[in-house]
């Protein structure tokens, strides 16, 4: 198997900045990279510069008006009443000083990842900047600016009239992309993620399946707070095998949201490294057999910075390029650069020690309602007649 991977970065992510307190924080790119490179596993020949997007790229899925409205907001010149309008300036997504040319890169950064794919100069690209799922055509939304993957995958579909099979492990549901494609049977968007009874953005449900050509086409895993590892791979792995089978893809592109692990400060989910290690082996393995090797990897969420990010998104590098996750030791250059910054004890080692998962009572009960909920997905990979 021939194993082709480049991994794409700029300085520039670091700018996509909201304060020093805001919970998303692109620091996280900068300490998996830097966990890559320490590690061996990233050389500099393996990294591709990223680019800013154009006005035109963003506006294959974003308005052309909220695009002058983020430049606007960026500059100081967007008044309270329209910032508000345009999703800019609340608690989730405040205003930061050149706003649209971070976002840009990010977006940027997809794009380059897409044409070194689709090309075929690479089999996977990772971006580790991407991922900012909750997106809007008009609107920014849960720290989402502009909707990268949604820009990528109308890309992909204008420029080489692939079909996409988006992957998102967020915590949190993939709403902004499964709305961009709800009516587009050529894009099938799969999101496992906490349920939204008890979680933003409150959407994903079963039931969810698409509009118009397009239904039959959304699949969503909306599984109960405090899932653990083996409930969680087990309705994941089960799902996204039946749907790669159904869908067919030309192309994957996997959203990787770091943060159903149970230290993240903003989900209730309970898993551990294990899950990190699996979600890229599985995608690595799909995109060989449906799609010649075609895999997009991006970030996400994530809000342990220090102790999750950095490992979580270090192991889709090391599946991609190496076949397989890391293991044992964080090497100790690392710890030493970054403990007397990070509020927390930074981990000595790839995996979770016992310590660390927390017993959960309801763990069978728990268990019980995701399989159902794998039962209820199921029914729905059958093939549309």
């Amino acid at each position: 198997m021939r194993n082709n991977s480049a991994f794409v970065f700029s300085n520039d992510y670091l700018t996509y900045h909201f304060h020093k307190d805001h919970p998303f924080n692109h620091k996280r790119v900068q300490l998996a990279k830097e966990l890559l490179e320490l590690s061996g596993a990233l050389t500099k020949q393996d990294i591709i510069p990223a680019r800013m997007a154009t006005d035109e790229e963003l506006a294959l899925f974003h308005d052309y008006d909220y695009i002058d409205a983020v430049k606007r907001a960026g500059r100081g010149g967007l008044n309270e009443k329209a910032g508000q309008e345009y999703g800019l300036g609340t608690e989730d997504t405040p205003i930061f000083k050149n706003m649209h040319e971070a976002s840009s890169f990010l977006v940027g950064g997809t794009l380059t990842a897409v044409d070194e794919v689709i090309s075929g100069n690479k089999d996977h690209v990772l971006n580790l900047g991407g991922g900012l799922h909750h997106g809007f055509e008009r609107k920014a939304s849960g720290f989402c600016i502009y909707n990268d993957s949604a820009v990528a995958i109308k890309y992909i579909r204008e420029k080489y009239k692939l079909r996409v099979l988006y992957i998102d492990t967020d915590a949190h549901h993939g709403d902004g992309v499964q709305w961009a494609f709800y009516d587009d049977p050529n894009v099938c968007t799969f999101s496992i993620h906490e349920t939204g009874r008890y979680l933003f953005p409150g959407t994903g449900n079963v039931n969810e399946r698409g509009i118009k050509e397009g239904h039959g086409y959304s699949f969503n895993l909306p599984i109960d707070a405090f899932t653990q590892d083996e409930s969680f791979l087990h309705v994941y792995e089960t799902a996204v095998r039946e749907i790669a089978a159904f869908f067919k893809p030309d192309v994957i592109v996997t959203q990787n949201g770091a943060d159903a692990h149970c230290f993240d400060p903003l989900t209730h989910l309970c898993g551990t490294m294990a899950i990190y290690d699996r979600i890229p082996f599985v995608a690595h393995e799909l995109a060989h057999e449906y799609c010649n090797g075609k895999w997009i990897a991006i970030g996400g969420g994530g809000y342990d910075m220090w102790r999750v990010v950095p490992r979580a998104w270090a192991q889709i590098w090391n599946v991609m390029k190496h076949g397989k996750p890391a293991a044992g030791a964080i090497p100790v250059q690392w710890i030493e650069k970054w403990q007397n910054e990070s509020p927390v004890r930074l981990p000595a080692n790839w995996h979770d020690s016992e310590e660390a998962i927390p017993e959960i009572p309801r763990k069978a009960e728990i268990s019980e309602k995701n399989e159902q909920l794998l039962k209820s997905l199921l029914k729905y990979t059958k093939p549309i007649r």
